[in-house]
């Protein structure tokens, strides 16, 4: 099942996949993504197998995966979600600013990677971006790279 088109301003809401085993870190995107307009969470994964079904079954616009996940990681998750629906943008989401992380989400086709310690400042925007078709590197990590 493709993703609905992408959201036009004011028409249609942007529509997110959450996935991250740590329920206390799903209920804050979710509470945060509640509270922003235009923006609409349709389904929880515990894991990246149940990540991967349901981005095919819901077709959200965007999914934030966790990169480190039980069952399937966000890597293998990420590839077969873009492999399955290249209209679906990733978002990484991880603690990890290694860049062998980094590296592996975008060659994996995800959009972005945001590390979790800045979801409240920078989640948003990414998710922004990313819909729009650029790609995101969290704010500290980009310093990482200029210096």
């Amino acid at each position: 099942m493709p993703a609905p088109d992408w959201p036009k301003k004011g028409i249609m809401n942007t529509t997110v996949l959450i996935a991250d085993d740590a329920q206390e870190v799903r209920c804050a995107l979710k509470h945060l993504l509640d509270a922003t307009p235009n923006m609409e969470v349709v389904g929880e994964a515990r894991d990246g197998l149940e990540a991967v079904e349901c981005s095919l079954r819901l077709g959200p616009h965007v999914v934030i995966m966790d990169v480190v996940m039980p069952v399937l990681n966000g890597v293998n998750a990420t590839r077969r979600i873009v492999d399955q629906n290249p209209s679906i943008k990733v978002l990484a989401l991880s603690m990890h600013s290694d860049k062998r992380f980094v590296t592996e989400m975008f060659e994996a086709g995800a959009s972005g990677y945001l590390l979790k310690d800045y979801i409240s400042e920078e989640l948003i925007s990414a998710i922004q971006s990313i819909v729009a078709g650029q790609q995101y590197l969290c704010a500290e990590l980009a310093k990482g790279i200029t210096k």
